[in-house]
């Protein structure tokens, strides 16, 4: 009696894997429809479909199995090196925001924060929507959503008891845009500004220091010195988890200015994170 096929052979044919070639490369799982459901990459194809066509009713193999389900037909697209299969796998999740695809389907999802100087006052912006407010300077995008907000939500806080904030009626008319927040600010002096752009871009914490010795000064921040602390504690941790990491990997690929799109984010974090697997595998380390 002849023995049964695995469902891969029964989807895509037992010669399929045959086919395939040991390079880099990405694979595009389609269903019936026609629609891409799920993109892989693999530093050799052929052995990583292979392990697609070996799934057994393993808890590790689960995802595979569900995969190959709903799957109908399979596209292959070897590369010329594994960074260019991860690059071109980036852009193909963002684009086709496959359903079995989560990791890297909702960049446009990237948090950033902006600020400008109207008059004498200070406006901040946070947006997943940054090209709705041309005109605010951006930093970002940065990764996580709730650090960030966070970070925004406790930077209202401690300006407001730098400054005085103002009420939104009086803001001028600025986009209404789902994921968005846009606060204003009177007495900031320009002093502000320098170590707060460095702060946003990574660089310097000099100004969460020069926000600590301000608010001992302030009665109110003292009042509630248990809630100044948790404010306090959320730039510290944006900056190091957020602004800092964005500002490294800008750095590491030459990128001038301290804003990346949304899009562009993936990107330089993946060729960073390549080369530095590259280098421990010259190293050792």
């Amino acid at each position: 009696m002849a023995a049964r096929k695995n469902l891969f052979d029964r989807t895509f044919g037992a010669d399929f894997i045959k086919s395939v070639p040991l390079r880099p490369g990405v694979y595009q799982v389609l269903d019936a429809g026609g629609a891409v459901i799920y993109v892989g990459k693999a530093k050799s194809l052929r052995r990583r479909l292979q392990q697609y066509r070996n799934a057994k009713r393993l808890k590790r193999h689960e995802k595979m199995r569900t995969i190959l389900v709903s799957a109908h037909s399979l596209q292959v697209t070897a590369c010329e090196s594994d960074l260019d299969a991860l690059l071109l796998e980036n852009r193909l999740i963002q684009t086709l925001r496959p359903r079995f695809n989560i990791a890297g389907a909702f960049s446009f999802l990237y948090p950033c924060i902006g600020l400008v100087r109207s008059e004498r006052e200070l406006h901040l912006c946070y947006s997943t929507s940054p090209a709705e407010f041309p005109m605010f300077d951006f930093f970002g995008a940065y990764r996580s959503r709730q650090n960030t907000k966070e970070a925004f939500d406790a930077l209202l806080e401690v300006l407001a008891l730098l400054g005085h904030r103002q009420p939104s009626k009086k803001l001028p008319a600025y986009p209404r845009i789902r994921f968005s927040a846009v606060a204003g600010f009177r007495q900031i002096g320009d002093e502000w500004m320098a170590p707060f752009r460095e702060f946003l871009r990574g660089d310097s914490r000099a100004f969460l220091t020069k926000a600590v010795i301000a608010l001992l000064e302030k009665p109110q921040a003292r009042r509630f010195a248990a809630e100044t602390q948790e404010y306090l504690d959320a730039l510290a941790h944006f900056f190091t988890f957020e602004a800092v990491t964005l500002r490294k990997a800008i750095v590491a690929n030459g990128i001038a200015g301290h804003f990346v799109s949304q899009e562009e984010r993936d990107r330089i974090f993946l060729t960073t994170r390549h080369a530095r697997e590259k280098v421990r595998q010259v190293t050792g380390a």
